[in-house]
């Protein structure tokens, strides 16, 4: 019994070709996303292979269903002669080819100025999704369109005469044009190879930051950085949104301890302690000193690379006074006994006054 029997018949009637491209689509997929597969080596070769030939292959197919050979000649008098009785409206075997490198080499690039665009932005699972997509769509518009030819109009992948053909077109070109054109054929597709795989194999690394920020929400329920919550009254809850943006290159488990401090704030002016001013110029260092304070929360995120982490927390002061201080320590390892804004990764603070009843007075 013929197994491809077991196939669907659509699965059946694809062009050997095509097939082929879906197949190293799926196993491409198979071998950059899943997580033992994407750490070997064949994930290099197989990922140069699809991005610099399967999309612009199915591509190519889908815009020329029909076989083609090139200019028909009448003879080797009339070949001389530069005569031509016809021309093919399909492409030849080293036309195909030439175009689904060079149309490969087009159409990643757009794909992913597209994303750049997107939510998802330019990152491997994007990229991947994206091309595999593409390349089963077209591959797929590629096999209806030949199927709807005659039988004896559509492309038939002769692959012996094709190896023949591509070797007599490198090796033994008809003028001098033709080896030059063969030349920088070869020098362009070694350089795309070079390029790409330079790129996968040392990729470049970008700055490396954590971002972190507090929001609020407005009254049509977008998060704002605005209108933060300045005046409180202990015993009454409050709400702010803090955010985490890793941009580390790696998952990150971080930790965020938030504090309420009373601090006393010491302005020097050319080194002597002095009252703030609005007029002031010359103040050169300015000095806190954390007198009271009290962990409201602690958050323990894991955040994967290029990804953000939002939380609504809502706190309620545990003491009264003026000027207190409302800060977020974030830390990528273990946290201090006594967390500062000095040894944090990134700190952010709010200045609040708290009164010390819910009429609001002092």
């Amino acid at each position: 019994m013929d197994a491809r029997l077991l196939l669907p018949r659509p699965v059946r009637r694809l062009p050997a070709d095509l097939a082929a491209i879906i197949v190293l689509t799926l196993v491409t997929d198979l071998f950059v996303l899943a997580p033992v597969l994407n750490e070997t080596p064949v994930r290099i070769g197989l990922g140069l292979v699809f991005v610099l030939f399967a999309p612009g292959y199915a591509f190519i197919a889908a815009l020329f269903p029909e076989a083609g050979e090139g200019p028909t000649h009448t003879g080797n008098a009339e070949w001389n002669d530069g005569a031509v009785d016809e021309v093919s409206e399909g492409i030849d075997g080293i036309e195909r080819l030439a175009l689904s490198l060079g149309t490969s080499i087009a159409i990643v690039p757009l794909i992913g100025l597209v994303l750049n665009f997107t939510p998802f932005g330019i990152r491997l699972v994007s990229i991947v999704v994206s091309l595999s997509a593409f390349t089963l769509g077209v591959s797929v518009v590629g096999a209806m369109r030949r199927w709807a030819l005659p039988a004896d109009e559509r492309l038939v992948i002769p692959y012996r005469e094709w190896i023949a053909g591509t070797r007599s077109e490198l090796f033994e070109p008809d003028s001098r044009g033709d080896a030059l054109l063969n030349v920088v054929l070869v020098l362009s597709l070694l350089l795309a190879v070079s390029s790409v795989g330079y790129a996968v194999l040392v990729p470049t690394q970008g700055e490396q930051f954590t971002e972190l920020y507090l929001l609020t929400e407005n009254e049509s329920g977008d998060l704002v950085a605005d209108d933060y919550p300045t005046n409180l009254t202990q015993g009454q809850s409050a709400s702010l949104y803090a955010g985490i943006g890793n941009h580390e290159g790696e998952t990150v488990d971080y930790t965020l301890v938030v504090e309420l401090q009373r601090v006393n704030v010491t302005y020097l002016e050319n080194g002597t302690a002095v009252q703030p001013s609005s007029n002031q110029t010359n103040v050169t260092n300015v000095s806190v000193d954390v007198r009271e304070q009290a962990e409201l929360r602690r958050f323990t995120p894991s955040v994967g690379s290029n990804e953000t982490w939002q939380r609504n927390h809502t706190f309620t002061p545990p003491f009264a006074g003026e000027r207190l201080r409302l800060v977020y320590l974030l830390y990528k390892e273990d946290v201090p006994e006594n967390p500062t804004t000095e040894n944090a990764y990134r700190e952010v603070h709010l200045w609040a006054n708290v009164s010390g009843d819910q009429s609001g007075s002092n």
